[in-house]
């Protein structure tokens, strides 16, 4: 069995940092791979994982390193994106403002939160330096309390007049939007399948779990419809997953489910999870029934990985 998450990463004496970037792309495999290589030859960086979802339009690209080597392919990653994402020519489920969407640093190693708002401050700086595409800063990086959350800095920049950025111009790059740069604690990105495609159903569960609605703490959720699954989802990032693990959200949507009169069936995770929630889930008899999981999807088993 892996070992506890405390005790691998305080391992080693090197800062070890994640970064989760969601990327734009979720159909074609050839720009997924190109922005992966982009990351992934930057010396002291491992890529530990890559999702793409078609009807999301969307792709997560985690990798981990040391902050110096991090920080550079977390640029070139947004390059990489820019040169080859058109949003003027996208379409997809998923909310977004940018080619490359969402860049957050998560603190894995002998590095704290706070330091990796610094990392995420001169990425970002960077990121507009070379690039010319606006930056916002969002959660422990955001220099004021309304960008803290992601989904407002996703509203104001949805919504004319294009907000002034951290970093650039009050305007859109013209076929890269824009993207937030950020730190946070580790996040579970996971959606749960309805049996059906009563979208109507999942996003009345959406709405009754969502944390800014008075439902589960440090959840987020959007009800959405699949036309490639033909399937209704609930899509979940559970922002600290030891307020509300995803056994916990999962009772909670397979009940209020039942209210509905709707099933639920599978769910998937995107990106990587940590051990102590699987552990949990267990623990209390739940099983979350993940669509291709195996133990490579667990966090602690991909770090071993990188050795670093």
């Amino acid at each position: 069995m892996p070992e506890p998450y405390d005790a691998l990463l305080k391992k080693g004496t090197a800062p070890l940092v994640e970064c989760v970037a969601n990327f734009s792309e979720g159909r074609d495999q050839r720009t997924i791979d190109a922005i992966a290589s982009a990351i992934a030859g930057v010396p002291g960086v491992g890529v530990l994982d890559q999702t793409a979802d078609p009807d999301h339009h969307r792709s997560v690209i985690t990798f981990a390193g040391r902050p110096e080597a991090i920080g550079e392919a977390a640029v070139l990653a947004v390059g990489e994106a820019m040169a080859r994402i058109d949003l003027n020519n996208h379409t997809g489920v998923h909310p977004r403002i940018g080619a490359a969407d969402v860049v957050p640093f998560v603190p894995l190693r002998d590095i704290t939160l706070v330091e990796c708002a610094w990392l995420a401050h001169a990425v970002g700086a960077e990121i507009w330096n070379r690039f010319a595409v606006p930056v916002f800063l969002y959660d422990a990086a955001a220099q004021t309390e309304s960008r803290r959350n992601l989904a407002n800095v996703r509203k104001a920049a949805a919504s004319p007049p294009f907000p002034v950025p951290d970093f650039g111009n009050a305007a859109p790059h013209p076929t890269a939007g824009a993207v937030a740069v950020g730190a946070r604690k580790i996040l579970i990105a996971w959606n749960v399948f309805l049996a059906d495609g009563n979208v109507e159903a999942a996003k009345e569960i959406a709405r009754r779990i969502r944390h800014a609605n008075g439902g589960l703490a440090c959840v987020r959720a959007l009800g959405l419809y699949l036309p490639e699954r033909g399937q209704a989802q609930v899509s979940m990032n559970l922002t600290d997953f030891e307020v509300t693990p995803p056994h916990v959200a999962w009772e909670a949507i397979s009940r209020i489910a039942a209210e509905l009169g709707v099933t639920v069936s599978t769910s998937e995770l995107i990106g990587l999870i940590p051990e102590a929630a699987v552990m949990a889930a267990e623990e209390n008899g739940i099983d979350l029934k993940i669509e291709h999981f195996s133990p490579d999807r667990v966090l602690e088993s991909r770090i071993r990985t990188i050795a670093m």
